[in-house]
């Protein structure tokens, strides 16, 4: 059986079917978990993984890829095979009345692997994947500081990376969190350790003509 990133045609694009706002359940995050260890695994085993039919898992599966939750199917690579060892990170900050120039010059760098906009000291964040520190410089002193929509640059390389995930999940918290105690129900006198127990007045004056 062909895997389950061949279904609704080649590039795991979208289907012809639009979208209406489909509202997960623990199911559809159950499917997109399993998703996360194995994209190219059969319809059949992703069914026997989150316990439903064949049936249920394909219509589920179609309707994650029809609504926009799955956008595509890619494969995940090794840099340093591939000769791209160095990774940084480009801090820019942009002249404001420039942003349109920014983006345009920015498409057309493909060596640029990853860019967000971003708060605080700089305006936007560039990763990149060189093969070696030359590379890095280069680009940053020859290219980058030569687009005038770039007013100034800072530039990190990453060491290690020490955590990757394809993406997370909400269910992801859920696996982490301490399980919750149950209540027990306790003695009159009891009062735990950092708790208090209100006392009714009229059983405060008995006590204390007890004492007396």
């Amino acid at each position: 059986m062909s895997d389950i990133s061949s279904h609704g045609g080649s590039g795991g694009g979208p289907s012809g079917r639009i979208g209406i706002g489909l509202d997960l359940d623990a199911t559809h995050l159950k499917i997109l978990e399993v998703l996360r260890d194995n994209g190219r695994i059969s319809v059949s085993s992703l069914a026997e993984r989150v316990g439903i039919s064949r049936a249920n898992a394909y219509t589920r599966f179609e309707a994650l890829r029809a609504d926009g939750v799955i956008k595509r199917f890619t494969a995940e690579i090794d840099h340093v095979r591939t000769g791209l060892g160095i990774t940084a990170l480009i801090f820019v900050t942009v002249r404001q009345q420039m942003w349109r120039q920014f983006r345009a010059e920015l498409a057309r760098m493909p060596e640029v692997e990853y860019c967000a906009i971003t708060t605080g000291q700089h305006d936007a964040m560039i990763q990149v994947r060189m093969a070696d520190v030359a590379e890095v410089h280069a680009m940053v002193t020859d290219r980058l500081a030569n687009i005038p929509a770039v007013k100034a640059t800072e530039t990190v390389f990453i060491l290690d990376e020490v955590l990757k995930r394809p993406y997370v999940l909400p269910s992801d918290r859920d696996k982490t969190r301490p399980a919750r105690r149950p209540v027990q129900e306790e003695q009159r006198g009891d009062v735990p350790l950092g708790k208090m127990r209100f006392v009714g007045a009229a059983e405060g004056r008995a006590a204390l003509r007890k004492d007396d």
